[in-house]
């Protein structure tokens, strides 16, 4: 159990049988009345954020949540084997905790995995990933100085804007937060 008065910005609670981590929060002191504090929470699982008032003092179950990292073998189906690192023990993620960075996923990558009760509820793959462009129109020598993009297909299937330039076959460096192609490698 946690006060609510040792609330710090990346605490996570566990609220209604969901975990929550403190995004803000802010003590307060009426003149008249208790003091309380407002928090607003964002709900580890699926991302909504609510506005929460608790009473100064008052006690709420801190989440206990474990960060591992796993390797990703596979793909099987609407589902994703990883295998953890230390244990070597394999574990399927449904593709809906995967959400969109599933585009970015390529195997025997590291990725660093959220669990909650012995289930996956989110993944954190790395902020820039190096993939291989598999198809896009040919790059025209002399074509880079118009700021031009166009359309390349990379390995694992994510598309994305590129200069003219590229050619299939480059490796890039792409940033996953944004989909943005950041440089040839």
């Amino acid at each position: 159990m946690i006060s609510v008065n040792d609330f710090k910005t990346g605490v996570t609670i566990e609220l209604e049988g969901q975990p929550y981590q403190v995004v803000e929060f802010q003590h307060v002191k009426p003149g008249k009345g208790a003091a309380f504090v407002r928090a607003k929470l964002k709900n580890v699982k699926n991302g909504a954020v609510v506005e929460k008032t608790f009473r100064g003092g008052e006690k709420v179950p801190k989440a206990i949540l474990d960060r591992r990292e796993m390797q990703y073998l596979y793909s099987d189906g609407d589902g994703y084997i990883m295998m953890d690192n230390e244990t070597y023990e394999q574990t399927m993620v449904n593709k809906e905790i995967l959400g969109d960075s599933v585009k970015w996923l390529l195997e025997n990558m590291t990725v660093g995995v959220l669990i909650y009760q012995d289930l996956v509820i989110a993944i954190d793959i790395p902020n820039f990933v190096e993939l291989t462009v598999a198809d896009t129109e040919p790059g025209i020598k002399g074509d880079t100085a118009t700021g031009a993009t166009k359309n390349a297909t990379l390995e694992t299937g994510a598309v994305v804007q590129v200069p003219l330039f590229i050619n299939t076959g480059d490796k890039l460096r792409i940033d996953t937060r944004s989909g943005q192609y950041m440089e040839r490698v």
